[in-house]
């Protein structure tokens, strides 16, 4: 076995020394170019090992190592930088508890993305869409950011909560979810604790960030344990604290696992919605085509039924390929169990591991032409992304930890961009959009675009019988 090469001072960033780097190492680069930063470690090897400040960190490049790491979760456990910032927000919820805890956790949740689960949601994704589009008027321009959080916001409410959160406290959550996503990043990429503890604007704003959202997630459960039950993801975790089945969680394990769905179902999906919005109106082929879909498959309804979803095929690709070129989750870290081999690099015990979807979804070994935005990728019978270890497409990740709502999300955000489509022509008043710079999740933060009318429909018509 030999060590992951190149040692840090052999992948240069912006003012290193010959020598060596500076005491930040390469979160610099990670914090202010990451996107040009990423894609270029490839050509150093397989396994790459940075600085991030007074850690050693190792980058692994290649998609069959990746898979080769998710699919072993005892030895590559949920852990790292990005995983103890999250951890302190979301406690041990589904996405940041250990290898030990992770199968009773995902058990809790799963009944409620099952294929007809996912199904039985599609009406409610549809009235959510309508219900953010449905005020815009031609020729203002709308900030479709604030639009999609809007959209995913009700949606998880509705799944989590029943309804009950009303326009305030929704209100209330998104903003608290910015100031969050925002510095989770840079509390990630450079891990020394001293400076997060200082008294600065951004380290106060973040706190009270975190004390409201714990506040207003508490506040639901309280209402919820004095009022009616309902059969809802919180109804589900209330009866298991009770000890239904036998698996009982503790009142701080259902905060946790709360926290851990709004943080995940909101931003996530905000974030790839934005980014359709931004690369369709950037690619007016691709839009003629989306519209042509849409109107076809559902003619004369104002949004998708369960029927219609098999059939929103080039609609789908676009989510796909959105999800390719502009990964909301770009970046991860894992924390090895044990000393191991990874491809021939020796990892220590307790090292931290990075992979980034944003990396191996730009390489071209894997899509040729990477930076290109084409749904025709994902045609059937196309093997676009195969690498030698399994599929090099990976926004939801692998392996047992896989999202447990990937089905959902991909069905939300098809859904979403049919409404959008079948009504509104985006365009940007402004010129081309470019890329997003990422924060914890990688999306355009506040994309304004002008809507034209399009539809024959009226926006918010009744929907028609279902098929």
């Amino acid at each position: 076995m030999h060590e992951a090469l190149p040692a840090p001072d052999r992948v240069r960033t912006p003012g290193s020394a010959p020598g060596g780097v500076p005491f930040f190492g390469h979160a610099i680069a990670l914090l202010s170019r990451p996107l040009d930063f990423l894609p270029s470690l490839p050509a150093h090897g397989d396994v790459v090992r940075i600085r991030l400040g007074p850690r050693r960190a190792w980058v692994v490049c290649d998609p069959e190592l990746v898979h080769r790491m998710l699919v072993d979760t005892r030895t590559f456990d949920k852990g790292g930088p990005l995983y103890d910032r999250l951890r302190e927000l979301m406690g041990d919820g589904l996405v940041t508890c250990g290898h030990a805890d992770h199968r009773r956790r995902r058990e809790l949740v799963r009944p409620a993305f099952t294929p007809a689960r996912v199904a039985g949601c599609t009406a409610l994704m549809g009235e959510e869409a309508l219900s953010v589009c449905r005020d815009w008027r031609p020729g203002e321009r709308v900030d479709v950011t604030a639009a999609a959080l809007s959209l995913t916001t009700g949606v998880i409410a509705r799944l989590l909560f029943s309804g009950s959160l009303d326009a305030a406290r929704a209100a209330t959550l998104r903003s608290c979810l910015a100031v969050v996503v925002r510095g989770l990043l840079v509390r990630t990429v450079v891990p020394v604790d001293a400076l997060f503890r200082l008294p600065t604007p951004g380290n106060r704003r973040y706190l009270r960030a975190v004390r409201r959202l714990r506040a207003l997630v508490d506040e639901l459960v309280a209402e919820r344990r004095r009022g009616t039950p309902h059969d809802d993801l919180l109804g589900t975790l209330l009866a298991a604290e009770d000890g239904a089945n036998g698996r009982a969680l503790t009142g701080r394990e259902v905060r946790d696992q709360l926290i851990t769905l709004l943080l995940t179902g909101v931003e996530s999906t905000a974030m790839c919605l934005a980014s359709v919005f931004a690369l369709v109106a950037d690619h007016p082929e691709v839009e003629r085509r989306l519209h042509e879909e849409v109107d076809a498959v559902l003619a004369d309804r104002t949004a998708p039924e369960p029927g219609h979803l098999a059939r929103l095929d080039y609609t789908r690709r676009v989510v796909t390929e959105t999800l390719r070129l502009r990964p909301p989750g770009w970046l991860f870290t894992r924390l090895t169990t044990r000393d191991t081999d990874l491809g021939g690099y020796r990892l220590p015990r307790g090292a931290t591991v990075l992979y980034s979807p944003y990396l191996l979804h730009h390489q071209a070994a894997s899509f040729p032409d990477p930076e290109r935005f084409r749904p025709e990728r994902w045609a059937p019978g196309r093997t676009a992304g195969r690498a030698a270890g399994g599929d090099a497409l990976l926004p939801f990740a692998a392996g047992s930890r896989k999202c447990v709502a990937d089905t959902f999300a991909m069905a939300e955000a098809t859904v979403a961009v049919a409404v959008v489509a079948r009504h509104w022509r985006l365009r940007s008043p402004s010129g081309p959009i470019g890329r997003p710079r990422p924060a914890v999740t990688l999306g355009p933060r506040s994309l304004v675009l002008v809507p034209e009318p399009r539809a024959r429909v009226p926006v918010g018509a009744r929907p028609s019988p279902a098929l």
